[in-house]
């Protein structure tokens, strides 16, 4: 098999509002798509990730959608982990949003800085310095 990469990652958020502005407005992740399903009364909203070719998030919106476990060692996603350049511009950046960022640590095996953060339902995610 020769896989290529990780093409995107899907989403179910509780209030589709406050989550594509979350991604969208505060995040400044790009809109490729924007579907209203009818007959799922939901939306489908497709976000690229830096210039397209780092991936997408797929954002769902459902009615009622039972609540995600914040266990961190929970079984099944654990946590979306975002690649950046400057850890500390982008802390920074997220800050001056009012979200609020874990304190900076160090990956013991890799040596590279890492944080994390949370989206409005609570799922958590990290931002990993290249």
């Amino acid at each position: 098999m020769d896989f290529k990469g990780i093409h995107h990652c899907a989403i179910i958020c509780s209030n589709y509002e406050r989550s594509k502005h979350f991604y969208v407005d505060l995040l400044g992740l790009s809109v490729i798509n924007e579907i209203y399903r009818e007959d799922r009364n939901s939306y489908k909203l497709d976000l690229a990730i830096g210039n397209g070719n780092c991936g997408q998030i797929e954002l769902f919106s459902f009615t009622n959608p039972p609540q995600r476990s914040t266990h961190p060692e929970a079984c099944g996603l654990r946590h979306l982990a975002l690649s950046v350049d400057d850890l500390e511009k982008t802390v920074t950046e997220l800050n001056d949003k009012e979200i609020e960022t874990e304190p900076i640590r160090i990956d013991p095996i890799t040596g590279k800085k890492f944080t994390f953060f949370r989206d409005p339902d609570d799922l958590p995610l990290e931002l990993y310095q290249n």
